[in-house]
């Protein structure tokens, strides 16, 4: 699944192809007419999170998520597209430009009325691609979760707290903090969600601008510290990254057991003795390339 850079990069793109320009051609096809007429403008590319919006000049807007299927791709008027035209979902086209949207399983027209009401929307917690982003926000959203207390490694990716982070980040942040995914978050201090926070923000805004997505640099372009890596040693200490699988959607952790040692479960009397080891166990059989990150954990 593409995660919020990713989202804003597309956003960037269709709004420098397509911003101001007459549409010459807007097929939605699993969509219900009418559709917006030919010579409708995008007025307007948003990035919410992992969400596309598309604002055009008659008043409604083109709402997408990619999800774990889904893409955008810019073609030039008579380029071959890369994908079948069964997988289309949308098409905006311009004397010079044509832009298509494959197999996203969310396409819908929104009116503003429906804009302001959109469930998934407004649900949403500061977006960690803006640099304004309200951190103090998201910790608030974190400290008013519900019991029992989730892990951090699910609690970012639940886009109600903050938006944009998906697994590569989700697992690249932790490591940089030396902390489980498995961690419940009461054992973490609202400064260190904070601090958490602000680093999964800088990951993302440094790489808006490029598709080649690095969030440990000093190995060159396009590397991660663990994410992917499964199997391949830790870039600080040489130990092999585990892969596990974390929460009620078992998306893949990964993390290095050195550098993120693996929380135990605090003495509890009522259970009579030490628990087990939080962290789930490793799996062997997950891959060990890193998820598409082109146009492509919660909404």
């Amino acid at each position: 699944m593409p995660e919020g850079d990713t989202i804003h990069r597309v956003a960037a793109t269709l709004r420098h192809a397509l911003t101001g320009q007459p549409l010459t051609r807007i097929d939605l096809p699993r969509l219900p007419r009418p559709h917006p007429a030919p010579g409708t403008r995008l007025r307007r590319a948003e990035a919410r999170g992992k969400h596309l919006l598309l604002h055009l000049d008659d008043g409604l807007v083109l709402h997408s998520h990619l999800r774990m299927t889904g893409s955008w791709h810019l073609y030039r008027r008579g380029q071959r597209w890369a994908k079948a035209r069964g997988a289309v979902r949308a098409v905006l086209a311009t004397d010079d430009a044509v832009a298509v949207c494959f197999s996203a399983p969310i396409v819908e027209l929104l009116d503003a009325q429906a804009l302001r009401r959109h469930p998934s929307l407004r649900a949403l917690g500061p977006d960690l691609c803006d640099p304004a982003a309200d951190l103090d926000e998201a910790v608030h959203r974190l400290a008013a979760l519900p019991a029992p207390p989730p892990t951090i490694g699910e609690v970012l990716l639940d886009q109600r707290i903050a938006c944009g982070v998906g697994n590569v980040y989700r697992c690249d942040v932790l490591f940089l903090h030396g902390l489980d995914p498995a961690t419940p978050i009461q054992r973490i201090t609202p400064a260190r969600l904070r601090a958490l926070l602000e680093d999964a923000s800088a990951l993302l805004q440094a790489n808006l601008t490029t598709a080649e997505r690095t969030t440990a640099p000093q190995a060159g372009p396009g590397a991660l510290w663990v994410h992917g890596r499964g199997g391949q040693p830790c870039r600080r200490c040489a130990t092999p990254i585990e892969v596990s699988r974390l929460g009620e959607q078992a998306r893949y952790t990964y993390r290095c057991p050195r550098c993120q040692p693996a929380v135990r479960e605090r003495h509890d009397p009522r259970r009579g003795g030490a628990g087990a080891a939080a962290s789930p166990e490793t799996a062997q059989d997950a891959p060990g390339s890193p998820e598409p990150g082109a146009t492509h954990d919660r909404s």
